[in-house]
Formats: C-alpha cells, structure tokens, sequence
C-alpha cells in the first residue's frame, strides 16, 4: 500500500508540527509548506493525497481571500485533489462558499483532534476508492479499445463488463462455422449481437437476412423460409425466394425462434442437416450454404417440455449460446446509450440523468431509445428533464433516504466524466463535498 502523503500548507510552522504528531500515529506522512506558493511547488513534484491549507498568511490578515486565491490555485492544478480549510477565526462564511465551491471541509484552531482524524481518514478513504475507480475505468476503456481494434463490434454503444463479455464472446465464436442461439429479454439488442457474429465470420462478404418468426403467420412460415412458386398458395402469383436462398452464402438471422410452428420445425432441422431445402410448391431441390444465427427471448427448454419445441432442433441451434442480459442488469450501459439516442444536439438534465438511472427498463434498450426519441419532441431549448420522459416513480431500486442519487446512478456519473470527481459532481448538481458524503454512504470503496 502507497504511504499516504497530506500536505500543510500554514505560516504558522507549529500547526505543521503539531498536525505530524498527530497523524504519524496513523501512519500518515505530512509534507509542510509556509506559503501558497511554496505549497503549489511541493504540489507539482510529490504525489500529495490530500491537502490542509490555511486561510489567511500575512500578518493581520484575516479575509480568507489568501486562502480563497490558494484554493483556486489547487483546484486548477489538480481539481479532484481534496482540500481541508483552516482558520483561525470564527468569521467563517468565506471559508463555507468555498466549500460550496469543491472544497473537501473546513476546521477551526483549535482543532478537535478527534474530528479532524476522522475527517482525514474519511477523505484519505474516498481518494483511494477514487484513483481505484478511475484505474479500474481507464482498465476498461483500454478493454474496450482493444476489443473494437480487433474486431468488428459495428459501433455498438456499451461501457458495462456484462456487456464486454457478451460481445466478446460473439466476436470470438464468429470465426467458427457452427450455429449460434442468442438468449434474452425483448429489446435487449439480440439482433445487434447478430450482426457482430455475421460482422465477424467467415461469410462477412455475403447478405446477413433477418426474419422475425414471431410475426409470420404459420400458413405462411414455410413459404417465408424455403420460397415459393408461383400459385402454390392463394395469393402466390409470382414466384418468389426464400429467406434461405437470399442468404445462401450469408448469414440467416432466425429471431424469435421459438415461436416457429412445428411444422417449419421439421423443415428447418433438415435443411440444417442437409443444407437442402425444396420450394413451396416445387419438387425441385435446392441447395444452399448459410450461417444460422438464432435468437430468443423464450425458455426453449421449458417449451420442449411442453412439447411446442423440437428438442433436436434445439440441440442444432444451439451449438454455443450468447446469453444477453437486460439492461437492469447492466446498468453501466444506461447513460451512454441515452446520450448516443440523444445526439450532439440535445442534452439531459440532471432530473432527467436521475429519472433514466432509477427506472428498471423493463422494455431494455428498445424502451430506452422511444424514450429518448419521445423526450427530444418535446423537450425546450434542447434540453431534456424528467417531465419530458415521462417515466413512472421508480419501483425496484430503493432510495436512500428519499435521496434520489443512487448507488447506480454515483456510479454512472462517475463512469460519465470518467473519474473525475468534480465533473460527476456538477454532472448532478451535487457540491464535491456533497458528492463525496454520497460516495462514503453507498459504500463505494472501489
């Protein structure tokens, strides 16, 4: 573990001695400076994990504004650094604005030494959970990065570890000539997954065709699948290809499969065995070679208990599965993807940032995109709130108190300005200080 490193910076060299005593106890180095600029100077060479910075430095001054000026140097050196303010007087209102303004608290001389180790301590805490977040981030975004340098992951907008793994997984299977069932909740992006395995396979050069086998009526599933000649059903009055001979070559993307009547079961099996398929209507055999991607949101096990799923079938589309998780479960992913629906020409407000991170997302990432294209037609001077989302009271994620910040939604802002403590804070109209009590009491240590 680093030494933990504090910086004082007071004229008065006996508050710099007494406050080494004090901490060196708790294993706690200080680093004492007598001026702002003497400070500022230890500041650019040594890591410094938090600083204690008097008010006031010339004789009969008692102001602030020395102190004030000091802090605003601090901050544009190093804006996420902690800064606890001493004084000396009890006129304290400059000293509370610039706790406003960022800065981590303030103390009075004498201090409490109780109080103050407690302070320290608390911001020492929340400073190591914070380079840990921002180390573990800057771990994922280089994953990532990686990730789309290697593969084709057709722009696709994700910052969660649940989703990493899953597109992973796609790109890594795609290479591999074996069909791929694709499992999870409506509006998830089960096509989008799709298209990475076709994006990335070794028929990435032919036609990636999609048919939604829920929306086919069954008397018509097979002429859909295989084609059909001319006058081989009422309405049949040209002849017309199948969605097997329009990816011949390509990747078939099956969604819903699951809701495939028995009977185009049995057709489909065997074309996936024998790569041979026949026309409605034609006694003309035909052959094709396609990729099958297919995907779900049912129990396909559950549905051959009950006999509605062939289990052969099942075994032949499910060579490996790609199970994607909904969007409560990944909720890393929430918003970044309502800034991607958003544009570059809208933006969210904070009501609105804490109503899209409470909401469960039941209909996933579907329900997310109407909500944002909803927002955007009614939203004024291109800023949209929580009214224009319209959502309803948030129902699983419990809040705090009846604070509305989050844990998920803490998390979120900071993953937003990527670590920086000060951007997550005003990305919520939170004070730093304000941010911090929030980060210490959801327990975010990492």
């Amino acid at each position: 573990m680093a030494i933990r490193t504090i910086l004082i910076i007071d004229d008065n060299a006996a508050v710099a001695s007494a406050m080494n005593v004090l901490l060196r106890l708790r294993d706690i180095r200080t680093v004492a400076a007598q001026t702002p600029e003497e400070g500022l100077a230890v500041l650019a060479r040594e890591r410094i994990d938090l600083v204690i910075a008097d008010m006031n430095f010339t004789a009969d001054t008692t102001s602030g504004e020395e102190g004030a000026a000091l802090f605003r140097a601090l901050r544009a050196a190093q804006p996420d650094l902690p800064v606890i303010l001493i004084t000396a007087w009890t006129h304290l209102e400059t000293a509370v604005q610039l706790v406003k303004a960022g800065a981590a608290d303030y103390i009075g001389k004498p201090w409490d030494n109780d109080k103050l180790l407690s302070t320290i301590e608390n911001l020492l805490e929340l400073a190591e959970a914070t380079r840990e977040q921002q180390r573990l981030q800057r771990a994922s975004r280089r994953r990532r990065e990686q990730l789309a340098a290697q593969y084709d992951v057709r722009h696709i907008v994700f910052e969660s570890e649940a989703m990493e793994r899953t597109i992973e997984l796609a790109c890594r299977v795609a290479r591999a000539d074996i069909p791929v069932l694709i499992t999870g909740p409506n509006g998830a992006g089960k096509e989008r997954i799709a298209e990475i395995v076709h994006a990335n396979s070794r028929v990435r050069g032919g036609p990636f065709i999609a048919i939604n086998c829920g929306a086919i009526p069954a008397e018509l599933v097979e002429a859909e699948l295989f084609g059909a000649e001319a006058g081989a059903y009422t309405g049949a009055k040209r002849a017309r290809a199948g969605r097997f001979q329009l990816a011949d070559g390509g990747t078939l993307f099956l969604d819903e499969v699951g809701n495939l009547p028995i009977g185009g079961q049995i057709k489909l099996l065997r074309v996936l065995e024998t790569g041979q398929f026949e026309q409605l209507g034609s006694s003309h055999t035909r052959t094709t070679r396609v990729r099958i991607v297919s995907a779900t949101n049912a129990d396909l096990q559950a549905l051959i208990r009950a006999g509605h799923f062939r289990e052969d079938l099942y075994y032949r589309l499910n060579a490996i599965e790609i199970a994607l998780p909904p969007l409560s479960e990944r909720t890393e992913d929430i918003l970044p993807l309502a800034q991607h629906f958003l544009g570059q020409d809208f933006e969210l407000s904070e009501d609105a940032l804490v109503a899209l991170m409470a909401h469960d997302w039941p209909g996933n990432v579907r329900e997310l995109r109407n909500s944002i294209e909803r927002a955007k037609l009614l939203a004024s001077d291109r800023v949209v709130s929580a009214t224009d989302l319209n959502l309803p009271p948030p129902s699983r994620r419990a809040v705090h108190e009846g604070d509305p910040f989050t844990r998920e939604i803490i998390e979120a802002s900071l993953r937003k300005a990527r670590g920086n403590i000060s951007r997550a804070a005003q990305s919520l109209g939170l004070s730093r200080q304000a941010f911090y009590r929030r980060m210490e009491r959801c327990g975010l240590k990492t």
